[in-house]
């Protein structure tokens, strides 16, 4: 019997796989097509042929967790304790599935707000835990008298996710003061933030759990190395939590994975020396400047993107299909592939709006707006 029996072809794999049926341009997954920076290639060709091929010590290679302690600390202006408070995974997904393998118990409830990523919901349900969905607003906003009416007793775990896929909204200091108020209500509750695009921010700049001071105890924060560095295929993200939270998210990455790429690890390692950080910004935000202009000549309603590489859009003015008709459409008539926003929520919400990721080249976006333009 399945462990997961609600659980059949996601919808990347399915719009993927129509984007190859029907020769579509494929906007739906949210990876990079553009080759990644020369100096990354020259750097892994010439360890690759060093003594770098055995297993690294379980928390992470350890200069490369010196480079995530920098970071953060230039970043953040938090100080990390690489022992202590660091894991090097096998991408943000892994740091999500240990920790919460690690912390929610059976019977507990965790809170996720929708819409979201979908590699929330399966690890919470292996734990025999309750996922509670409790939808944002429609500009992605978080609600929080829902979140209130959600807590209780029974909550073990709240996860954010910011900036958000898939709506690249980002929270704002406000939101950050609300959550902690009412955390102050149920100060047992802990929190997963997921910043994977943190370093892919636009017009404001990105307020990190890590800068909380009364969150920091009780928040296990998950980045990617993958997302920032345009390497989605290397797998290598890491986690920053207090050392009562950290010890135990290490038992199950212990027995998880064990240890992560060590050729990877000691690329990006020596990568970060030469690699200027806020450079992934200025790339982003020239990428989303010139798909917004491509896409006036379109239909679509884009919604703002403050962060990551996706943009929202809606169809409401074109079309009263469902979302997922609608991007089905889009492929098999039009040959671009996208992601239908209701897929996000736990009940389906259907707004009208479709997901499309920008981490193309030019020539790419280009000729996807070239055949958006028919519609």
């Amino acid at each position: 019997m399945s462990k997961l029996p609600h659980l059949n072809t996601s919808i990347f794999t399915i719009m993927s796989k129509m984007a190859v049926d029907h020769n579509a341009i494929n906007l739906s997954q949210g990876f990079p097509n553009f080759p990644i920076d020369e100096r990354m290639i020259e750097i892994t060709m010439r360890l690759a042929k060093d003594d770098v091929h055995q297993y690294t010590p379980m928390a992470g290679y350890p200069p490369l967790m010196e480079k995530i302690c920098r970071l953060t600390f230039e970043s953040y202006k938090r100080k990390v304790n690489p022992t202590s408070e660091l894991l090097v995974t096998a991408g943000a997904t892994e740091a999500i599935f240990a920790t919460l393998q690690a912390l929610v118990r059976s019977g507990d409830e965790v809170i996720i707000l929708d819409p979201s990523y979908d590699c929330y919901e399966t690890p919470i349900l292996l734990c025999n835990a309750k996922p509670v969905r409790v939808s944002l607003n429609d500009d992605y906003t978080p609600n929080f008298e829902r979140i209130a009416h959600h807590l209780s007793n029974k909550t073990r775990l709240l996860i954010i996710n910011n900036p958000h896929n898939p709506s690249g909204k980002m929270w704002t200091e406000s939101d950050f003061q609300q959550l902690e108020n009412l955390l102050d209500l149920y100060p047992d509750v802990l929190i997963l933030s997921d910043e994977v695009y943190e370093y892919i921010t636009f017009e404001n700049k990105h307020i990190s759990a890590n800068t909380r001071d009364k969150l920091k105890d009780k928040t296990v924060i998950t980045s990617s190395f993958g997302k920032t560095l345009h390497m989605t295929g290397w797998k290598i993200g890491y986690a920053i939590a207090p050392e009562h939270l950290m010890k135990e998210v290490k038992k199950v990455h212990q027995f998880l994975v064990f240890s992560v790429n060590s050729l990877s690890q000691a690329a990006i390692s020596e990568y970060l020396d030469v690699f200027d950080i806020n450079s992934v910004s200025k790339l982003y935000l020239a990428k989303r400047e010139f798909f917004k202009d491509l896409m006036k000549t379109t239909p679509f309603e884009l919604l703002p993107c403050d962060g990551t590489y996706f943009q929202v859009a809606s169809y409401k003015g074109i079309s009263s299909e469902n979302d997922l008709e609608f991007t089905k459409r889009l492929v098999t008539e039009f040959g671009v592939a996208t992601i239908p926003l209701s897929i996000f929520y736990g009940d389906g919400t259907d707004l009208k709006r479709i997901r499309f990721c920008f981490a193309k080249d030019d020539a790419t976006l280009t000729k996807a707006a070239e055949r958006l333009q028919k519609l």
